[in-house]
C-alpha cells in the first residue's frame, strides 16, 4: 500500500505522527467527497431551481416530460452559472493559494467558507437563521463570517424551500384556471366520462409555448439571485 500511495500508512499504530496525520487527512478528504452531492444541493442554488422546474412539469400535467434527467441537468448547469462568481472567489482566495503552499489546509477551508457564507446569508431569512442560532445556543454573530455553517446551511435550505414553493404556487395559478374552465365546460356539455386533464393539456402546453414559459421561468430564477 505504501508503494502505491506514497506517504500513506495503513497502520495507525506507528511511532511517526506525520504518517498518522497523512492517513487521517486522506480519510477526511474521502468523507468530504462522499458528501459533495449534499453540499452541492444545500449550499448552492440547486435546491430552488430543481423544485421550481419540477413544479412547472407538475402544473403542465405532462407526467414525465421533460424527463428527470433533463430537469436535473438543466438545474445543474443553471446552478454552475449562478454560482460561478462564488466558485471563482473560492478558487482565487483558497484553492490556488493552498495548491501553491501559501495556505494550510485549515486556512484554505476558512477562506473557502467566506464566499459561500456571503451567498447563503443574502438568500436566508433572518427568522430562519435565528431559529437555528437560538436552538444551538450560539451567540449572535457580529458579521456574516462569524455565522456557524451548522446553523447557516439548514437556515438557507428552508429559506430556499419556502421561496421555491412560493414560485411554484404562482406557476400553478394560470394552469389551474385552465383546468377549472375546461372542467366546467365539460360538465355543462355532459361529458362526464372524459378526464378534464386530457382536454386541458393541449391548451396548457399552447399557453406555455405562446408566453415563452421556459424563458420566463429561467429569467425569474436568475433574477432571484441577482
Amino acid at each position: 500500500m505504501n508503494e502505491l500511495i506514497p506517504g500513506l500508512n495503513s497502520n495507525l499504530l506507528t511511532n511517526q505522527p506525520q504518517d498518522v496525520a497523512t492517513t487521517v487527512q486522506l480519510l477526511i478528504l474521502l468523507t468530504i467527497l462522499s458528501l459533495a452531492p449534499s453540499i452541492l444541493i444545500l449550499m448552492t442554488s440547486f435546491t430552488r431551481i430543481v423544485i421550481v422546474l419540477s413544479f412547472v412539469r407538475t402544473a403542465l400535467s405532462t407526467q414525465q416530460m421533460p424527463p428527470n434527467q433533463v430537469i436535473v441537468g438543466l438545474a445543474l448547469f443553471l446552478t454552475f452559472f449562478i454560482m460561478a462568481p462564488v466558485f471563482g472567489h473560492v478558487n482565487h482566495d483558497a484553492v490556488q493559494p493552498y495548491l501553491k503552499g501559501n495556505l494550510s489546509q485549515k486556512q484554505a477551508l476558512v477562506k473557502a467558507e467566506g464566499p459561500f457564507k456571503e451567498f447563503m446569508a443574502k438568500e436566508t431569512r433572518t427568522k430562519d437563521l435565528d431559529l437555528f442560532l437560538d436552538y444551538g445556543h450560539y451567540k449572535k454573530p457580529d458579521s456574516i463570517q462569524h455565522i456557524p455553517l451548522s446553523a447557516l446551511v439548514p437556515a438557507y435550505a428552508i429559506s430556499e424551500l419556502k421561496t421555491a414553493f412560493q414560485m411554484g404556487f404562482m406557476i400553478f395559478i394560470p394552469f389551474l384556471i385552465i383546468d377549472m374552465v375546461v372542467a366546467s365546460v365539460m360538465m355543462a356539455m355532459g361529458m362526464m366520462m372524459v378526464p378534464p386533464v386530457l382536454i386541458s393539456l393541449p391548451f396548457k402546453i399552447l399557453l406555455f409555448v405562446m408566453v415563452d414559459g421556459w424563458y420566463l421561468i429561467v429569467k425569474s430564477l436568475l433574477a432571484g439571485y441577482s
